[in-house]
């Protein structure tokens, strides 16, 4: 069986590089390159022409691409299948950019159906979203507003853009506050492709504002305990400030709220645990 080398022919060929399909597989760059060479050495073909740090697919790789992606698909689906083919049983994997959405929608959903294993994995917009197409989860909730045919969408929740502060930091004195008081603040900013960073960035590239050294934090959790330290400033969606003496929440002039979507692969809308979890989301939050 090929599968081992076909998915590492798969992700090389959608990222173009062995360090990032590396990554996405959980495995060794050597394994990975390995793989490929194995591949390429056991039919005598090409896959790949290899300039510089890209690899980019030879003309066999890009007629061999569709055909792999559609067994990745089929394997999925049979997995799908084999995890929800019971009554009362099946597993269920939600994807989601923060908890405080999908955890209450998730407690209903463990009432109505306790037999159900629930999985929750927290990733930022773009990689929630990367799973649900990648077939890692069934479901993704992502503050970021796809409109993709492939895709169905619910709306979960909206909640405005606030300036989290220390107590002691000299804006904290302040209810309010425009853009322009963030000029020279070391802002608190997540990892590219959080939705959260995307829209500060874009709101203060509008305004004109020109903010202090950036300080990149992985996590809303890490977030927090550095403005909780005073070590600088970050814009964040109001749900998201946790209630604490030692933070003060300032409303920001022309903030955009933060959106949070329920995503599910249009193909799988109809099985019985996803149909089940996006019926819940439709009932407790129905869109407008």
């Amino acid at each position: 069986m090929l599968t081992a080398e076909l998915k590492a022919f798969y992700m090389v060929a959608r990222l173009g590089s062995i360090t990032l399909a590396a990554k996405k597989l959980g495995l060794s760059q050597p394994t990975v390159t390995t793989q490929i060479r194995h591949l390429e050495s056991q039919y005598d073909v090409e896959l790949f022409y290899r300039g510089g740090r890209r690899m980019s697919l030879s003309d066999e790789g890009a007629r061999l691409m569709p055909m792999v992606k559609a067994l990745q698909q089929q394997e999925a689906d049979i997995e799908f299948f084999l995890r929800n083919s019971g009554q009362v049983k099946g597993a269920l994997r939600i994807a989601a950019t923060a908890p405080y959405y999908i955890l209450d929608l998730v407690k209903v959903f463990r009432e109505r159906l306790p037999q159900v294993e629930v999985s929750v994995e927290i990733g930022n917009s773009q990689q929630v979203l990367e799973w649900l197409e990648d077939y890692k989860v069934d479901l993704a909730a992502s503050s970021q507003l796809l409109d993709d045919p492939r895709l169905v969408r619910r709306v979960l929740g909206s909640d405005p853009l606030v300036l989290a502060v220390h107590r002691s930091h000299p804006l904290a004195a302040r209810a309010h506050i425009e853009l322009g008081a963030l000029a020279g603040q070391c802002l608190l900013l997540r990892e590219q492709g959080s939705t959260t960073r995307s829209l500060t960035e874009q709101m203060l590239k509008q305004a004109g504002v020109v903010t202090g050294p950036l300080l990149e934090i992985g996590s809303r959790e890490s977030i927090r305990e550095g403005v909780l330290r005073n070590i600088g400033v970050s814009l964040i969606a109001r749900h998201e400030v946790p209630h604490n003496p030692e933070l003060k929440v300032l409303t920001v002039e022309q903030a955009p709220s933060m959106h949070e979507y329920l995503y599910c692969l249009k193909e799988r809308k109809q099985a019985r645990l996803p149909a089940a979890f996006l019926g819940l989301a439709q009932e407790v939050r129905p869109a407008p």
